[in-house]
């Protein structure tokens, strides 16, 4: 008897009903710059009229293994958003506006419905950056994954006007730091706060009351995508938004030195009003401090590094734009021939 693809373990009209459940998805997502989406060998996107001498900027990322929370909870309709976070978060720190973004989605065996509200989660964060879902790939890849399993990889493409790129060249010794409030643990450090929970015998189905919910809803809440919020910030505060941060592996210690020129030192009082899963995590690990620091973002998703004189205006576009910001600390001069760093109180 011959054998065939779905023998081997592909199933090709599995994976052409999946393009057609996701088409109504993207097309809610799409913008007036989309010229083709889904459906064609690649998607076309124009650049926006109204942004002079344009620079395209782009950003690609995954959420790690936050995957295995979603695996073991068999919730799937909020790690898309996570994606979508993870790389536009990332774009507007230099000012630009996403204007499309692109995933991957590898499996060993599709499973419709899993597949389905991956990608429509993918599509919410996308309403939610306003980007395009212009495209994406869906393999199914038997033997290369566990069984219930899938990987997931992003893509996202924007676009600055050449003279505003925000970056270390704009930053000054008394710039100002605002923090603007994380929903949680966002999509890093979950190796650790995963064992930190298997160590300490506590389920993702168990209810934790001092987290006000189950271990795995309260792991699994979204990252928070900052893109209306930066464009509320530039449009009220414009060359006054020096740098922008956006706090993933590494924590702030590790990402905050990335925006800031050399030889300045940031002073940064952490928040004290933070989601609860912190100092959970940091008293069931037990988990030192600079573990927890260099590990997790604290509370603080991004940070906006702005003159002095624009704070009472940046604090109060944000909070327009509905986030909780605050201010964090503020710069100074270092040695000039070292590297920044952070010293966090």
């Amino acid at each position: 008897m011959a054998v065939t693809y779905r023998d081997a373990g592909v199933d090709i009209d599995r994976g052409d009903e999946l393009v057609e459940r996701i088409k109504p998805l993207a097309q809610k997502t799409r913008t007036a710059h989309v010229l083709e989406g889904i459906g064609g060998f690649a998607g076309l996107c124009d650049i926006p009229k109204d942004i002079a001498d344009p620079v395209l900027v782009s950003g690609t990322d995954g959420v790690g293994t936050k995957l295995k929370v979603a695996f073991a909870t068999g919730k799937h309709d909020t790690i898309g958003q996570d994606l979508v976070a993870m790389c536009v978060n990332d774009v507007v720190t230099t000012g630009a506006r996403p204007l499309f973004f692109l995933d991957y989605f590898g499996c060993g065996r599709l499973d419709l419905g899993v597949a389905e509200a991956v990608v429509g989660s993918i599509a919410h964060g996308c309403e939610l950056a306003e980007c395009a879902l212009l495209g994406g790939e869906t393999a199914e890849l038997p033997g290369m994954y566990t069984d219930g399993e899938y990987d997931l990889a992003g893509f996202s493409v924007g676009v600055v006007a050449r003279a505003s790129i925000l970056g270390p060249k704009r930053v000054m010794p008394d710039d100002v730091l605002i923090g603007v409030a994380a929903s949680g643990l966002h999509s890093n450090g979950y190796s650790l706060a995963r064992t930190v929970a298997e160590r300490a015998g506590i389920a993702f189905s168990d209810h934790v009351p001092e987290l006000g919910g189950t271990l795995g809803d309260v792991y699994l809440t979204p990252t928070r995508i900052y893109v209306k919020a930066v464009r509320e910030l530039l449009a009220r505060v414009g060359s006054d938004v020096h740098a922008l941060c956006h706090v993933t592996g590494g924590g702030i210690v590790g990402n905050l030195p990335r925006v800031l020129p050399k030889g300045l030192v940031a002073d940064v009082r952490l928040p004290k009003e933070r989601p609860p899963v912190f100092d959970w995590l940091a008293r069931t690990g037990p988990v030192e401090p600079d573990e927890m620091a260099k590990t997790f973002n604290l509370g603080v998703g991004l940070i906006a590094v702005v003159s002095r004189s624009a704070l009472g205006a940046a604090l109060a576009a944000l909070t327009s734009a509905g986030e909780r910001a605050f201010e964090l600390g503020a710069l100074r001069a270092g040695n000039a021939n070292a590297a920044s760093w952070v010293e966090l109180s």
